[in-house]
């Protein structure tokens, strides 16, 4: 059964990103690997089509959200005719070979037991210190929703086209995963944890790395922000509309 599409986002991962699609496509029922080529100044984009992805490409660095809004609009695209829409299975581009492992998160959702899986890795690297932005989305889903993330931030994740559909529009950049769990949450859908045994590369603990986990701390916050109750509230009344 070819039911499954991967949705890869990637920016200069031109080493890693020929390794993470071959895998994907190992995956069972994974007919079509897209990568959107979120702005690289390498050759991601090149190297991904060489290992049989579709690309699509944005001409600047867009943010992981809009990469995966582009990915998911162009499997609609290829879906049309088809009978029933692919599932979206979203992988990192930094997996590699570890992406031949994520089957387990497509089956729940083919078997009509989940609307989302999120992964939790069974193995974990060193973070060098990304906790706070983990302890952040986390806390923040429980007081929204009551639901327990082990993972909050983990990026692989399979949905039905139904779900996220219904999640649209994804919030803006590294907030994405957090307002996805509680968007659909709210909404009723089932959302579950699986683990599998996929792996990222270590992150640093340089400036490079210390910048990127500030950005994931403001993009969450972000997200949050907006959907907490009374901070939604004070918003509504600051625009003159009811909340």
């Amino acid at each position: 059964m070819q039911d499954v599409a991967v949705i890869i986002p990637a920016k200069d991962e031109g080493d890693r990103i020929a390794a993470t699609v071959k895998a994907a496509l190992e995956l069972p029922g994974a007919d079509l690997v897209v990568v959107v080529d979120d702005g690289s100044g390498d050759g991601t984009g090149r190297v991904a089509e060489q290992a049989g992805a579709r690309v699509v490409r944005h001409a600047r660095n867009r943010g992981k959200g809009a990469a995966m809004e582009t990915g998911a609009e162009a499997v609609r695209l290829l879906d049309e005719g088809r009978e029933q829409p692919r599932h979206l299975l979203f992988l990192d581009a930094d997996l590699a070979e570890t992406a031949r492992e994520a089957a387990p998160l497509v089956e729940p959702v083919r078997a009509g037991e989940a609307d989302m899986t999120i992964a939790v890795f069974s193995s974990t690297v060193k973070l060098g210190g990304h906790g706070f932005v983990v302890r952040l989305s986390r806390d923040g889903i429980r007081r929204i929703t009551g639901w327990e993330a082990a993972q909050p931030l983990n990026g692989q994740r399979c949905l039905t086209r139904a779900a996220f559909e219904a999640a649209l529009p994804l919030a803006a950049g590294f907030g994405v995963e957090t307002a996805l769990t509680i968007d659909l949450l709210l909404k009723g859908l089932r959302v579950t944890e699986v683990e599998v045994p996929l792996a990222h590369r270590a992150t640093g603990t340089d400036w490079r790395a210390q910048a990127h986990r500030a950005r994931q701390f403001r993009d969450v916050a972000r997200a949050l922000a907006v959907r907490e109750p009374a901070v939604a509230a004070r918003l509504a009344r600051f625009r003159g509309r009811r909340p």
